[in-house]
């Protein structure tokens, strides 16, 4: 359940109550692909990092170890040791840009698994078995990944075909709801916004899955080559017709300036594997830009990663030691600068929440979007 506290121009400020949780809007949800953080970071160090939701990947757990050995174990929640809400992807993003052998029908999607090469088929009712068997709080629905720029024809047949899909995942999930041995029982569902960079077959699609009253409404398909300038536009044209009384989620984005951008434009809720993907090839986050560690001008730097950041991280080590840790190849390296951005990602949406709160967040927004994305 959604509940909005209080409004700044679009921003919005507000929280998701869930049976593993309340969490607190806008918020970023950290990317644990296969049930853990990269970086060599778990579950027991997120709570000290601010996180709220862990996102997993349905594809990626079918996979390895397979959504009913997860199921065996109790779900994501018992498996990972992740006690807070989980959301899950339906696993089309990964069907669509990893399958290099794929044959898309009415009934769902034959693949080539990236793995081994072996034949699978998924559709809207086999995504919500194994989100179901997941256990995951909010369960997104399997969908379409269109590829961008996209023909309208194909476009327009692709959404029709992405809301009979959605119709079938509402469906398949009361039923697995309804049963004994569901894991959660209370599993939430999200429906997907898709349309390409087209404004009127988004705001069609819009109007029609908002008719069917989920739990929340996500805009897909952005973040994947189209200019910054046009997720934006897309964002302003969906968002009128998005529901006022239900969580928004922008999938895939971004860097911290993409985020200010979006919850300037009226967005809840985020993933990226940009924090964690950045630390590792050790580019962290800071409130003055972002710094590349493997600079030499940190050799004999005793400063802090970020001198403003108040981390674990930036408590107890210094650049010049990080550095020394990429360059001697140490797994921990990559561990603390991972540690690191996802404080700093999760401190940022808490700062853009207590900004919206006081009214004061047009101002943090006009003077962040000049600074975050500078590289020191």
């Amino acid at each position: 359940m959604y509940k909005l506290i209080i409004k700044e121009g679009s921003a919005r400020r507000g929280e998701i109550t869930t049976v593993h949780g309340t969490v607190q809007t806008p918020a970023f949800m950290n990317v644990a692909t296969c049930g853990a953080i990269k970086g060599a970071v778990s579950a027991l160090d997120l709570k000290d990092l601010r996180c709220q939701v862990q996102l997993c990947n349905t594809y990626h757990l079918h996979m390895r170890p397979g959504d009913e050995n997860v199921k065996k174990f109790g779900g994501l929640h018992k498996f990972t040791r992740w006690d807070g809400p989980i959301l899950t992807d339906s696993g089309g993003f990964q069907v669509f840009s990893l399958a290099k052998l794929r044959n898309i029908k009415e009934e769902g999607v034959t693949f080539a698994s990236h793995i081994d090469g072996h034949r699978i088929f998924m559709g809207p009712e086999e995504s919500m078995r194994i989100q179901s068997n997941l256990g995951s709080t909010i369960a997104m629905a399997f969908d379409e990944c269109i590829e961008n720029p996209a023909e309208y024809g194909y476009t327009k047949r692709s959404i029709d075909r992405t809301y009979r899909w959605l119709c079938r995942c509402k469906t398949e999930m009361d039923r697995l709801n309804s049963l004994e041995n569901t894991i959660n029982p209370h599993q939430m569902l999200f429906g997907i916004n898709q349309g390409s960079t087209y404004d009127d077959l988004r705001i069609e699609h819009m109007q029609r899955i908002r008719e069917l009253d989920l739990d929340g409404y996500a805009i897909g398909g952005l973040a994947v080559g189209e200019s910054a300038e046009e997720m934006y536009h897309t964002i302003e044209t969906v968002e009128p017709f998005m529901p006022q009384d239900k969580p928004r989620y922008l999938m895939g984005v971004g860097t911290p300036v993409n985020i200010l951008e979006a919850v300037y434009r009226g967005i809840d809720m985020f993933d990226c594997v940009m924090p964690t993907r950045n630390a590792r090839h050790a580019n962290v986050f800071t409130w003055s830009g972002r710094r590349n560690m493997l600079n030499e001008k940190y050799s004999l730097d005793e400063s802090p990663l970020d001198e403003e950041c108040d981390c674990p991280v930036c408590r107890n080590f210094t650049r010049g030691y990080i550095r020394h840790l990429f360059k001697s190849g140490e797994m921990l390296a990559l561990r603390l600068c991972v540690m690191h951005n996802v404080y700093f990602y999760n401190t940022l949406l808490m700062r853009i929440r207590e900004e919206i709160e006081k009214g004061t967040f047009e101002n943090f927004y006009r003077y962040y979007r000049e600074i975050l994305d500078h590289r020191i």
